[in-house]
């Protein structure tokens, strides 16, 4: 049974095996997605059948060329998303994928580039929506928690920090301000993995620099805001669409050879 392996450069180096821990530290996460990514793809399309026994952690060392680290954890969460069981002493074998028909997004859904932007694209249609019923419906205490965001965002642009809490609970909020509690279910469920920087560092490589793109995203957040605060629920549909429109073309500029 043959996995995907994505090519990489030789490097004269000691072998994965041997260095362990310190093997590629900055490049760890990429190489955890890209074991997990390829295990989970050959799963998912048959090539390891529910019940086959998967590769040695040795075998899968040497085929991706990564530590023996990477492959645990890309291990655990192949059996945090029920796709693999290990039977101790015994080996790793491969769970029939799931087919519920219930509506899922794992960890494993988030290893690509290409895959963050498709959750950007379910985005785009669920929150341009939120921000026009939230124009429509915010009472006053809706748009001081917004503010309250805004205004922690701004904090924590300052202190260098990439914002990720408060930039996910401005979008929280406008999903509360519809008065649909679903919409602010289904955010609390996909939780901050939605937003793009908990995946890849798109502020840290962004062109004119983390400041630079913090500040414009905070920008972007402050016209949403402006819109929902006058509710022109149609102003407020386009600026959340602009948004995240932006949003997704700086992810793939950020990283041009993923996508």
């Amino acid at each position: 049974m043959d996995l995907v392996q994505t090519p990489r450069a030789s490097v004269a180096q000691p072998s994965p095996a041997d260095v362990g821990d310190v093997a590629r530290p900055r490049r760890a996460r990429g190489l955890v997605n890209e074991v997990v990514e390829s295990l989970a793809a050959s799963i998912r399309e048959g090539a390891i059948p529910p019940g086959a026994k998967l590769p040695t952690e040795s075998e899968i060392v040497a085929r991706f060329d990564v530590s023996r680290t990477v492959v645990r954890e890309a291990i655990s969460r192949l059996q945090a998303n029920r796709l693999v069981e290990t039977r101790h002493g015994v080996g790793t074998f491969a769970l029939a994928p799931q087919s519920s028909g219930n509506f899922q997004i794992a960890d494993v859904d988030f290893a690509t580039v290409a895959d963050v932007i498709a959750l950007l694209e379910l985005r785009i249609s669920l929150e341009t929506e939120a921000a026009g019923l939230a124009a429509q419906r915010r009472t006053e205490a809706n748009l001081q928690a917004m503010q309250a965001m805004l205004d922690a965002f701004q904090t924590s642009i300052l202190e260098d920090s990439d914002a990720v809490p408060s930039d996910f609970s401005f979008h929280m909020e406008v999903a509360k301000a519809t008065g649909n509690r679903h919409f602010a279910d289904l955010m609390t469920y996909l939780g901050t993995m939605i937003i793009p920087r908990t995946r890849i560092n798109t502020a840290s490589s962004a062109p004119e620099g983390r400041l630079n793109y913090l500040r414009r995203v905070h920008g972007e957040h402050e016209y949403i805001f402006n819109a929902i605060r006058n509710q022109d629920a149609d102003a407020a549909r386009a600026a959340m669409r602009t948004h995240l429109a932006n949003s997704k073309d700086r992810l793939r500029k950020s990283q041009p050879d993923a996508v």
